[in-house]
């Protein structure tokens, strides 16, 4: 904790860089991902303050749109369409993902009740190798899934119809540092 704490004094003193942020935001991309403190989407991107909203759920769940009772993430995600206007969505999963591996493996997770609850959103069950550490099948149809939910939710709907807005699926290994993302066209990840 303490090398945080460290940072956390210091950050503060770069008053020049900051000044600029309370002007307020517009990034061009919501980012979503999992919990997973291993994922770091700016780390990852390269993104500077303000330029990722990002949404951060166990295993980059997008639940189900619900108008009558909306989700935090619903929220979050309708905030960063509707009124910061993004014009991209990634969805990242990532490799040893500890969520989509419990979904994979049928883990039972009964002493974790609100884990396993929020996992019941993942429909589909993610496919995949059970005995496979990375999870990788298992995260990559999980993130075209958390895609077509996005899909499903009415102001995306209009955004990608209209042109407005594209949705990715991105898969990080954590292993390696490298970023792979869906391509359409051969329904198969690959290098970006």
């Amino acid at each position: 904790m303490q090398p945080l704490i460290d940072n956390a004094r210091t950050f503060g003193q770069r008053p020049e860089e900051f000044a600029r942020l309370a002007e307020g935001q517009s990034p061009q991309v919501l980012f979503i991902t999992c919990s997973d403190s291993r994922v770091v989407p700016a780390l990852i991107t390269g993104a500077r303050p303000g330029e990722l909203f990002e949404l951060r759920t166990a295993g980059n769940i997008v639940p189900p749109y619900a108008s009558e009772h909306p989700t935090s993430e619903a929220a979050t995600i309708e905030y960063a369409v509707e009124v910061l206007g993004v014009r991209d969505i990634v969805v990242c999963g990532h490799s040893h993902c500890g969520a989509v591996g419990a979904l994979v493996r049928g883990d039972d997770l009964t002493a974790v009740p609100a884990v396993r609850d929020w996992l019941t959103r993942a429909t589909p069950r993610p496919a995949g190798a059970v005995e496979d550490p990375t999870v990788a099948e298992g995260v990559q149809s999980h993130v075209l899934a958390q895609v077509l939910r996005l899909r499903s939710y009415p102001f995306i709907d209009k955004k990608l119809t209209d042109g407005q807005l594209t949705l990715h699926a991105w898969y990080y290994e954590v292993h390696t540092g490298s970023v792979l993302t869906h391509d359409v066209s051969s329904d198969a990840f690959r290098a970006l």
